[in-house]
């Protein structure tokens, strides 16, 4: 899918680390959410209370999941899961465009 129709968007942005990672929320009809931003680069940790689904549109990042001993390259057109209640990291290496979905 390249491009969401009759959606909302929550003007206010999501700033993370000090402006080098930036996102929008994207609401739909159903009730489903996700966001779309920007990762620069850098090494950055987030937590989420919810399963999501990180898609790399474009870009090139390492990630590290919960429970995983190994870094995983991911690049753009890849994505990762993340499970609920949990914390993971990511080292990006270039811009990074991507789609986070949230599952309930």
């Amino acid at each position: 899918m390249t491009k969401f129709e009759n959606v909302a968007v929550v003007k206010k942005a999501n700033v993370y680390f000090e402006g080098r990672v930036t996102s929008r929320t994207i609401l739909f009809a159903d009730g489903s959410r996700k966001s779309l931003g920007v990762m620069l680069p850098g090494e950055y940790e987030f937590g989420t209370a919810e399963k999501e689904i990180m898609e790399i549109l474009s870009g090139e990042l390492d990630v590290i999941l919960p429970g995983a001993s190994k870094w995983q390259a991911v690049k753009g057109g890849e994505s990762f899961d993340v499970p609920p209640a949990s914390r993971f990291k990511v080292r990006v290496k270039t811009l990074t465009d991507y789609c986070c979905s949230f599952i309930d």
